[in-house]
């Protein structure tokens, strides 16, 4: 499975993003892969990716697992269950 958190730099959120990511990898030793939507198009047109901040979790042949949208992010707990 790959988890990536899809976002834009110098955002109003971004701050509550990178503070969000620096908290996952201290209580989990893991990394959530980022991507900025403007350099990766063709992704988040795939995936209907439109709102931001959004985590997406993918199966190995491409499924979506599972999503959170929007600034309201998910519980630690919710996304380190598909980081394994």
């Amino acid at each position: 499975m790959r988890t990536i958190c899809v976002f834009r730099d110098n955002q109003d959120y971004t701050r509550a993003v990178t503070d969000w990511l620096e908290d996952f990898y201290r209580r989990t030793g893991r990394h959530i892969e980022t991507m900025n939507p403007d350099e990766n198009t063709d992704f988040c047109t795939t995936y209907d990716i439109v709102e931001y901040p959004t985590i997406i979790t993918l199966g190995n042949s491409g499924e979506v697992i599972a999503i959170w949208r929007g600034r309201n992010l998910p519980l630690i707990n919710e996304v380190s269950y598909y980081t394994m």
